[in-house]
């Protein structure tokens, strides 16, 4: 009987987190510059309905992913949702946009979408926060570029930015994932290359501004592009968080890495709030 009672108790409390999780929405999202409709999966916290406004995270997807890529591999998103009290917004990024606004194919303009378009659309719709301090962008991979580079790049927009595993300097791999057919090739069109990077959107930045984090396992492919960042952004003396451990470019780093991500950019909210 003491058995049957620690049953009904465990069932109660599992009951009870599936009542209360955070809330997983996919819509669709009218693009002007692209002309159509881009999906978003649009998570909310689980006490939504009664609290004034939100702040929220852009969470960006890698390579060959979508929007649905960090709420199926990543479930600890939702937890953070509830935990932090915050929204996030998983946008589709094309399986390889970069978040550019290509200079070569003007059917791709993924910032314009994801810094102006999406972000209209989110405050317009939801109960948001509607300034630079309570909005922060991040993501893995192809993702973890976008979010630098947004970040830098809409500081008006972003008032904190990260990257996990981010490709943050694409010049070295001109014959990977696609990125040709975003700057086309970085033989005829360098300067593509060296404008679109964020290795170069550094001069953006001013001391302390932009909240930045950004993260990157000791074996993957990015870490001597992210310490090479690291470097710099020292040099410049703008203040970051560069994060460094053992693992590799895989969702068992990444479901560690946004943990840390959403502590950082909730530390950033509630330093603003006060």
């Amino acid at each position: 009987m003491k058995h049957l009672s620690i049953i009904f108790v465990l069932t109660g409390i599992l009951c009870a987190q599936i009542l209360t999780a955070a809330r997983v929405d996919t819509v669709k999202v009218y693009s002007s510059s692209m002309k159509k409709d881009i999906k978003a999966a649009i998570v909310t916290p689980a006490n939504y309905s009664v609290i004034d406004k939100l702040p929220v995270v852009y969470l960006l997807h890698g390579y060959n992913g979508d929007y649905s890529s960090w709420v199926k591999g990543s479930p600890e998103v939702q937890v953070l949702a509830d935990l932090y009290n915050v929204m996030v917004v998983c946008p589709d990024g094309n399986i390889s946009s970069w978040y550019l606004d290509s200079p070569v194919d003007p059917e791709f303009k993924y910032e314009t979408f994801v810094s102006k378009e999406l972000v209209v659309w989110v405050d317009s719709n939801y109960k948001t926060i509607q300034s630079r301090e309570g909005r922060a962008i991040t993501g893995l991979s192809m993702g973890g570029h976008g979010g630098l580079y947004l970040g830098f790049r809409h500081q008006d927009v972003f008032g904190a930015c990260g990257s996990m595993s981010g490709g943050v300097d694409i010049r070295p791999f001109s014959n990977n994932w696609h990125i040709i057919l975003r700057l086309g090739k970085q033989s005829e069109h360098p300067e593509n290359w060296e404008s679109n990077t964020v290795m170069n959107q550094l001069h953006l930045l001013s001391p302390d501004a932009t909240k930045i984090i950004f993260d990157c396992g000791t074996e993957d492919f990015f870490y001597k592009v992210n310490v090479k960042l690291h470097e710099e952004l020292l040099y410049r003396n703008i203040q970051h968080e560069f994060v460094s451990r053992p693992g590799g470019h895989n969702w068992d780093y990444w479901r560690n890495a946004v943990k840390y991500q959403f502590l950082f950019f909730d530390n950033h909210f509630r330093s603003k709030a006060k």
